[in-house]
């Protein structure tokens, strides 16, 4: 049955609509609603995933791969994960076509390994996208994208603009981005495809937040860097504004009461843009009957109609006992991963917090763009360190260092080719693979938390450690192997390194962290713990759609406890946003 259509975006829905924002604001939820809605009202329509950890899979419950396929029980729609590892062989076959017939079998050994790194897959899966938007989804009236989190999706868009830079006047050699004269025969499409995206005819950009005021902020962040980029078309999508039905329940008071100041200060640049907002339900976004119900209306629940759940929470130790069990190990390596927006940097904050309390020094750090780990503790620490992996200061610090360790070696023409190779965009790539080994290792002798980027971008860094190590053992020969151990090593070590994995009790963020649970394993690397997050069970409340949400929860809760998580740990959810020492100091008591 035809959904009914109350957002304003879709009243004259332009053929491309990419969505995008910080992770767990609903992006894929609505990105799928909006592309089943175009469907049902008889246009053909094609969603795109561009994100590694997609989840299109679960949403449609049905098997998708990197060409599109339609999804049953939904006529006019299609549906198609851009696929990392596939599109980064495809990639670097077409590259290889283009050395032509003269090249060696040397010089295609030599190309193949240059466009083996992590840089590569990212870019060959940006060409992919290009692929889509350009031509291969001509036979569509609408193509939707469904975009990986924030930091990732914004350092793709960036990547043309980049490419230009550095291929400007460069004519010499290969890079991990490929032969230069073969990516200069594609930079005008790069550049015609940036174009399609800042075109307010053809395209238009839905900025996904929630009512809270770190997803706001984010969204302000990645609107003014769009802007930078040209892409100005943009919309805000407030997703989940919830609206209390029983007065009376002070749980749903205070989550309403969050929300309407939240949208109260929304930041000007935010609040110019025009807008839709999308009431929170109470149901798994999951299927096709709950995704037309995101847009179709939910009818309201009335106070009494919804029969109380048990209130008494699991018996699940809480994030106290965690930091107890870290900090018997006197020292080691502690990441933080899980879908963006389940809240890893409040968890990896006050773990580090915990420990400093029991009397350890901790360096606090993070590998996600978004950086909000000093804005979630507020203030500094005795016995605490805190910084980031910046990916802008450790590309020059790695420039730098490269180039001062050649000084001696090459002349002024040697030096300004080394300059010039170590401008490519893929250099950022290494450089960040660096920080994090740096990083690593100092977690011999101290404890060291690290709060991670969203899934997709963890597992490239992950996949960087992975060349790394393969690269390190193949050139130091079987007589070396015992006298190397590589950051991959330190990772696959329980004594020096603890996983923790961070999920909501939702549907979507639990299959995403089990997803992620048995990546690290096929890299031989065991989670230590999971952590759910932000449970209202055992709350007290009794709002009837809260209510109705709580089942679903205890679902979710009973399958990590039951099949997933070795040890789990649960946060209550927190009336105010845990934020500052004191308030993530009383998390770990």
């Amino acid at each position: 049955m035809p959904s009914s259509i109350p957002l304003g975006l879709l009243r004259a829905p332009t053929r491309h609509l990419f969505f995008t924002g910080k992770g767990g604001v609903g992006k894929t939820t609505l990105a799928c609603a909006t592309a089943l809605a175009l469907a049902d009202r008889g246009r053909s329509v094609l969603l795109i995933s561009t994100d590694p950890a997609s989840n299109l899979d679960e949403m449609f419950a049905t098997t998708l791969s990197n060409a599109p396929q339609p999804v049953p029980g939904a006529s006019g729609l299609s549906a198609m994960n851009i696929d990392p590892e596939a599109a980064a062989e495809a990639y670097r076959q077409r590259v290889l076509e283009k050395l032509g017939a003269e090249a060696t079998e040397a010089d295609r050994a030599a190309v193949r390994e240059q466009l083996s790194g992590a840089c590569t897959t990212e870019i060959a899966a940006f060409d992919e996208f290009v692929g889509l938007l350009a031509t291969r989804a001509e036979a569509f009236d609408h193509v939707v994208f469904d975009t990986a989190p924030t930091g990732h999706t914004l350092r793709l868009l960036s990547l043309p603009r980049a490419w230009t830079g550095f291929l400007k006047g460069n004519d010499r050699g290969a890079s991990c981005l490929g032969p230069h004269s073969g990516l200069k025969m594609q930079e005008e499409r790069f550049q015609a495809a940036l174009a399609t995206l800042g075109d307010a005819e053809s395209t238009t950009i839905v900025l996904v937040s929630r009512p809270d005021r770190g997803a706001m902020r984010e969204a302000a962040r990645t609107s003014a860097e769009l802007r930078a980029l040209g892409l100005a078309n943009q919309y805000l999508a407030i997703n989940g504004v919830f609206a209390a039905t029983d007065p009376g329940d002070a749980v749903a008071r205070s989550i309403e009461t969050l929300g309407r100041q939240v949208l109260d200060d929304l930041p000007e640049s935010l609040r110019a843009l025009p807008q839709d907002r999308i009431p929170l339900r109470s149901f798994d976004m999951v299927g096709l009957d709950a995704l037309r119900q995101v847009l179709g209306g939910e009818p309201a629940p009335r106070v009494g109609a919804v029969a109380e759940e048990p209130q008494a929470a699991p018996a699940i130790a809480g994030l106290g006992r965690l930091v107890d069990e870290l900090a018997s190990a006197g020292r080691g390596l502690i990441m933080v991963m899980g879908k963006g927006g389940v809240g890893k940097t409040t968890i990896a904050a006050a773990l580090a917090v915990g420990l400093v309390k029991r009397g350890h020094g901790v360096h606090l750090s993070t590998t996600d763009p978004a950086a909000h780990v000093a804005s979630t503790l507020g203030e500094t620490m005795d016995g605490l360190r805190v910084d980031r992996i910046d990916p802008r200061e450790e590309t020059q610090r790695y420039i730098a260092k490269v180039m001062a360790s050649r000084a001696g070696d090459l002349d002024e023409a040697g030096l300004a080719l080394l300059r010039e190779d170590l401008a490519s965009p893929c250099t950022e790539e290494v450089a960040v693979f660096h920080a994090f080994s740096r990083i690593v290792m100092e977690a011999r002798s101290a404890f060291v938390v690290l709060d991670t980027a969203p899934t997709g971008h963890t597992l490239l860094l992950m996949d960087a450690a992975g060349a790394y190590h393969r690269e390190m053992t193949r050139n130091i020969g079987a007589h070396a192997q015992g006298r190397v151990v590589t950051p991959l090593m330190r990772l696959q070590d329980p004594d020096y390194s603890r996983i923790i994995l961070v999920s909501l009790p939702e549907t979507t963020p639990v299959s995403e962290a089990a997803a992620l649970q048995e990546d690290l394993r096929r890299a031989h690397i065991e989670p230590f713990a999971w952590v759910i997050n932000r449970s209202l069970v055992g709350s007290g409340t009794h709002d009837p759609l809260l209510v109705r949400r709580l089942r679903g929860e205890r679902t979710q809760i009973a399958r990590v406890q039951q099949g997933l998580a070795r040890q789990l740990y649960m946060l209550p959810w927190q009336a105010s946003p845990p934020e500052g020492l004191a308030a993530l100091a009383s998390l770990v008591v």
